[in-house]
């Protein structure tokens, strides 16, 4: 009897619990994104619930047409900022890199994760296992969906040809494996990791070959890219935007001092209120100087003519 009542008092008590209702695109990827968060979120507030509401995006829909070409902007968010302003859901996880440029009015990124592998990892068709993109044959055709891989890697092997590839990680690596079509296809290594997948990566692209994407990086038509390093108290920012063929480019690095082991201090009101994104347990300064090195590369590099190959860039990619 006192089991049975226990457990009476049990479901009434869950029954009031506070339901999160979190948003998330239907992908299996994205899923096991939206599940670690909100594995994290329960570890951190064990009163709530959390209800996962899946949704398919107007990226997910168009597979035959490449990223850069839909013409749409907020191709994986849409849909999900939608039902958050109507109140269909409370919060919703993204990839960064998914994000639009400018956010909605009164949307704010509440959160960021712990980044994972930020470089890209190679797959090759089981052909030419243990080959590496320089050693392919000539002509060979590598695909990805990303216009920053594609410009930087068609400079770097001018011998190879790269395609754009859509679909899931699933479709991607299905078209690979079944089709003669792609010798290679180019992937994020962290969806490979969160997929379990690690065993397919033939080859890992490092900064020397293919500088990695800005947490979010401007749309799919702009080929721009980064790379960070801290290092004694140095933060170390390379930076770099690429015409479509890789043939005109311009990359740059500048440093700053970053003192993350300081006592957290508030910071003037205007340096709280620029710094969009705030980071725990890392000291306002800290944050306002990383931020501030990122505006002096963007403004260096426009001052030697970036603004003129994005341009082009993007002329280019809606002309074709």
């Amino acid at each position: 009897m006192s089991a049975s009542g226990d457990a009476a008092a049990g479901n009434q008590n869950s029954s009031k619990m506070k339901v999160i209702r979190v948003g998330t695109r239907k992908s299996q990827l994205a899923r096991i994104q939206t599940d670690s968060v909100v594995a994290m979120l329960k570890d951190l507030y064990p009163g709530l619930q959390f209800e996962i509401i899946a949704m398919s995006t107007t990226g997910d829909k168009i597979l035959d047409t490449a990223l850069s070409k839909i013409g749409e902007k907020s191709l994986f968010t849409k849909e999900l900022e939608y039902a958050l302003e109507k109140n269909e859901v409370d919060l919703v996880v993204h990839s960064l890199k998914d994000l639009p440029t400018i956010l909605p009015p009164a949307f704010t990124i509440g959160a960021v994760c712990k980044r994972e592998s930020p470089y890209d990892a190679v797959i090759f068709h089981p052909k030419y296992a243990g080959q590496t993109l320089g050693t392919l044959p000539e002509k060979s055709v590598v695909g990805t969906s990303s216009l920053r891989r594609a410009a930087q890697l068609q400079r770097k092997f001018p011998h190879l040809e790269f395609k754009s590839i859509r679909g899931n990680l699933n479709t991607r690596l299905r078209k690979l494996d079944e089709q003669q079509e792609f010798s290679a296809i180019i992937l994020a290594a962290a969806g490979l990791q969160r997929m379990g997948w690690q065993n397919r990566v033939g080859q890992l692209l490092y900064p020397e070959e293919c500088l990695y994407a800005v947490g979010q990086e401007g749309g799919c038509s702009v080929p721009v890219a980064v790379h960070t390093v801290l290092k004694d108290e140095q933060l170390y920012l390379t930076g770099g935007v690429w015409s479509l063929d890789g043939s005109d480019s311009l990359k740059e690095t500048m440093q700053t001092t970053i003192n993350i082991l300081a006592q957290h201090e508030d910071g003037p009101e205007d340096d709280m209120q620029r710094v969009s994104i705030t980071a725990r347990n890392i000291p306002q300064g800290a944050q306002t100087a990383a931020e501030n090195l990122g505006i002096s590369l963007a403004n260096l590099l426009l001052n030697k003519g970036a603004k003129k190959i994005l341009d082009v860039a993007r002329q280019l990619n809606d002309a074709h």
